[in-house]
């Protein structure tokens, strides 16, 4: 298994688990773990756990919309400009929680560089 799966799956299971006790920036936290535990280069570096973590914020965001038919999404949405739309609410929340993980991503990969 080449480093670039390892660090997704480590992504999505350490964004998972923090996201249990953390708030929003636990998945902050499971990028730069899983960059520091298995460091990837070039632009993986910030792509893999953008990946991943707009993966699990938008499926997390859709069960957790999807139990109560939107309600609160719809009304946010509007807040946005987004016409009312949860589907490009729950889209926006996923590039700003994989920005959020790329950038903490590539922190850990030069905190594991400066270590070396």
């Amino acid at each position: 298994m080449n480093n670039n799966r390892k660090n997704f799956i480590a992504t999505l299971l350490f964004a998972a688990l923090f996201s249990m006790a953390l708030p929003w920036w636990g998945v902050m936290l499971a990028a730069l773990l899983s960059a520091f535990f298995f460091p990837l280069k070039k632009a993986a570096v910030f792509f893999v756990p953008f990946l991943a973590v707009f993966l699990f914020w938008g499926v997390y965001c859709f069960v957790l919309g999807s139990s109560n038919d939107f309600i609160l999404a719809k009304k946010i949405a509007l807040l946005f400009q987004l016409n009312g739309n949860p589907y490009l609410l729950i889209v926006l929340a996923g590039v700003v929680g994989g920005i959020a993980a790329g950038v903490s991503a590539w922190l850990g990969k030069e905190l594991h560089a400066l270590r070396k």
